[in-house]
């Protein structure tokens, strides 16, 4: 019965299948677990809602694993006709075979072509680095658009979220007060059974209390319109519609849909003359947005007041997407590059969504602005694009443009810097900071630091760009372009018995912006970056809600983390926490109405932190294309806890922070799988060795900071053997 085996050999065979059961079951449980997940296709997260106009679409997904350390080793990508086909594990239509490949993010379909207005299925499975299989994702439905070219951007269409009233008050008999809670892009609905034909007002407003409707705003666009309405005898179903704005519905502006109809920003409505009790149930706001996934980012920390800035600028990048192209704020619902690249970085952020800052960057690319630094703005935004999506397909189709166009290059003198020109009263087409009240009296001449510094930046990135896209004698080229930029600023324009730089040839005046730009760029030599740190400090926020976004760069880079943070949750009345104190709920154009009369309550640009937070405190950038490799550098200066969830297009990162006095200072960091890091703590206050996970572990310094390298993907905890001394 036992054939040839013996007694010992018996025991032997038993041995042999029971661990090849377990080995079948470990590989069964992997599979179970660690389907892959986020699917997108063209960086559309959720192509059912829309359709791809691009003949060869890219497909992305986000490898999942419990093991750390884990990496993809491989993928296999089924596209079928039929989900039936799918659910059998074949495909009819792209069968990519096993791929012996770490890349998951937007890999190129292959077969036969896909025909215009056609649905088709795809799922995934991958291989992890002990080569066992995962089980397949959840099938992907995505459609063909109609039209189908070689390269197209595709996006999502416009939603609407009906939001129930957050307060009804009555004011008197027939009258009522709703407050939703947040302003949003919208109109009203409303279902009310009058018992008579009768007129009755409705009032929208963007800025009240729980007076009412402030009514007479003193000449701002903040918002604010009265709407008679008929009411028939018995059931009123409505939709009542702000009248149209003709400054934003015509000309530059973006026109909406059709099916949209006339939105305006709204929080508090107050209808006069109802003819019945209102109750919640009869009355919602309805928000129009590009799509938002809500628990794709959160952030709590020991400051409330740091917490109520971020979500205060989280709100923003959703409210704020209601054109489907990121716009400069409701006034004139225009696309400007400056303040789409604010946008692009804050929604980055918050949301794992890159078609719409896409599609706003290409958007900007056919009809540019006026200021010559949006312009070089568009050089950052493509660059910021690839390095989020890992995605070099735009850059591919819009390398031309951005060199002939949008770097200034054309402006270049002989030794290398930009002229803009006499200065107008515009500046030469120089925006500077906007409202000119905020440019800390820079005096604008043909050749200025600001637009210079924009300038070394821009051929930077353009050197990066062109190596990615095996254009090397361009690399070298730019590379070579920025090193004179670099040279040449620091003799034209560094005073060295100042220690600071002045604001263009021809003048002696120093101001923040002439130091802050270089600080934000890289541009100031080592021996020169405290007295311009100093300096840029003692100016504080001399600067617009744009402004903000390179001093804090600036300021970060500079190691001034403590002086950041103060900004970051400063109580003055330039400060975000004026915004929350005025009581708006999206971030504003200004940081008062005293400095621009006429500012919108509706500004993205306006939500620095958005960014600043989850990039410079906490520290989290993309070393390399698509999160390959990410920097995790926190800079949380007197912050004292923190937690927060980061979305990237491989996978959530998670990050908590302990930063105590008398403690040692903790860094637990969640990497996900195919993912590395370079992690980097500077602790001036707190000396001895760093751990990780436990043990003592091999670091460098480098300009102050604890450098590890090549951190795998899952969780791991970071200590210093000291604690935190002193806190400022």
């Amino acid at each position: 019965m036992c054939g040839k085996y013996g007694k010992g050999d018996k025991t032997l065979k038993y041995a042999a299948v029971a661990i090849l059961l377990l080995v079948c079951l470990s590989n069964a449980l992997f599979a179970l677990d660690n389907a892959p997940s986020g699917l997108m296709c063209e960086l559309i997260g959720n192509p059912e809602l829309t359709v791809l106009a691009d003949a060869q679409p890219e497909f992305s997904w986000v490898m999942q694993s419990d093991r750390q350390g884990d990496f993809q080793l491989a993928y296999q990508v089924l596209v079928a006709s039929n989900p039936d086909i799918l659910a059998k594990d074949k495909a009819d239509v792209w069968d990519s075979g096993k791929v012996v490949s770490a890349a998951s993010i937007s890999i190129t379909y292959e077969g036969d072509a896909l025909r215009p207005g056609k649905t088709y299925f795809w799922k995934v499975r991958t291989w992890n680095k002990a080569n066992k299989a995962s089980a397949y994702s959840a099938l992907q439905k995505i459609t063909m658009a109609n039209n189908l070219n070689s390269y197209a951007t595709s996006t999502y269409p416009l939603q609407k979220t009906e939001v129930a009233p957050a307060k009804i008050t009555q004011k008197s008999k027939g009258q009522y007060l709703v407050d939703f809670g947040k302003v949003a892009f919208g109109y009203l609905q409303l279902e009310l059974d009058s018992p008579i034909a009768q007129q009755m007002e409705v009032h929208f407003g963007e800025r009240g209390n729980a007076e009412g409707i402030i009514k007479e705003l003193g000449g701002t666009t903040v918002r604010y319109y009265k709407v008679e309405q008929a009411l028939v005898q018995g059931i009123n179903t409505l939709d009542i519609r702000p009248p149209q704005d003709q400054r934003n519905t015509h000309g530059a502006a973006v026109k909406l849909p059709k099916e949209i109809g006339v939105i305006a920003p709204f929080r508090y409505v107050e209808l006069v003359n109802c003819p019945v009790e209102l109750k919640a149930s009869m009355v919602r706001q309805v928000a129009v947005h590009y799509r938002f996934d809500e628990t794709a980012s959160s952030f709590e920390s020991s400051d409330p007041v740091l917490n109520a800035i971020w979500h205060l600028c989280k709100y923003s990048m959703k409210a704020t997407s209601f054109c489907g192209v990121y716009v400069d704020g409701d006034r004139e619902r225009i696309p400007y590059e400056g303040d789409a690249y604010i946008n692009q970085l804050s929604h980055y952020a918050v949301d794992r969504e890159y078609s719409l800052a896409r599609y706003s960057h290409e958007y900007l690319l056919k009809h540019p602005t006026w200021p010559i630094e949006w312009s070089q703005h568009s050089v950052f935004m493509a660059w910021t694009d690839y390095m989020y999506t890992g995605d070099k397909e735009s850059l591919a189709q819009n390398y031309d443009v951005l060199k002939e166009q949008k770097t200034q290059e054309f402006r270049a003198r002989a030794d290398g810097l930009l002229n803009t020109g006499a200065p107008t009263n515009r500046g030469a087409r120089v925006v500077l900071d906007w409202p000119m009240g905020e440019r800390d009296g820079y005096q604008i001449k043909e050749v200025n630091t600001v637009v210079n510094a924009f300038y070394y930046q821009t051929l930077l990135r353009m050197a990066d760009m062109a190596a990615v896209l095996g254009k090397d004698a361009d690399a070298a080229e730019y590379q070579k372009k920025a090193a004179q930029v670099k040279s040449v600023f620091n003799q034209v324009f560094f005073a060295a018995e100042r220690g600071l730089y002045i604001d263009a040839g021809g003048t002696d005046h120093v101001s923040l912006h002439a130091n802050m730009m270089p600080l934000a760029f890289g541009m100031v030599p080592l021996e020169n970056q405290q007295s311009v740190a100093d300096y840029v400090v003692s100016r504080g926020m001399a600067c617009s809600v744009y402004g903000a976004q390179y001093l804090l760069e600036g300021l970060y880079n500079a190691g001034r983390a403590n002086e950041a943070f103060e900004l970051l949750v400063s109580k003055e009345i330039r400060s975000w926490y004026n915004m929350l104190r005025v009581g708006s709920t999206i971030t504003l154009e200004a940081w008062d109405d005293r400095f621009k009369p006429n500012q919108d309550w509706n500004h993205a640009w306006g939500a620095v932190p958005g960014n600043i937070i989850p990039r410079y405190l906490l520290g989290v950038r993309p070393l390399k294309a698509g999160f390959s490799k990410v920097l995790i550098r926190p800079m949380p200066g007197p912050l004292e806890r923190v937690e927060s969830v980061i979305p990237t297009i491989r996978g959530p990162l998670g990050i908590k922070i302990r930063n105590e006095p008398g403690k040692p200072f903790e860094l637990t960091v969640s990497i996900p799988a195919n993912m590395t890091a370079r992690v980097e703590i500077s602790l001036p206050d707190a000396k001895g060795d760093l751990t990780l996970d436990g043990k003592p572990v091999k670091s460098s310094k480098v300009k102050g900071f604890e450098v590890v390298e090549n951190v795998s993907s899952g969780s791991h905890q970071f200590r210093t053997t000291a604690v935190v001394i002193t806190k400022n």
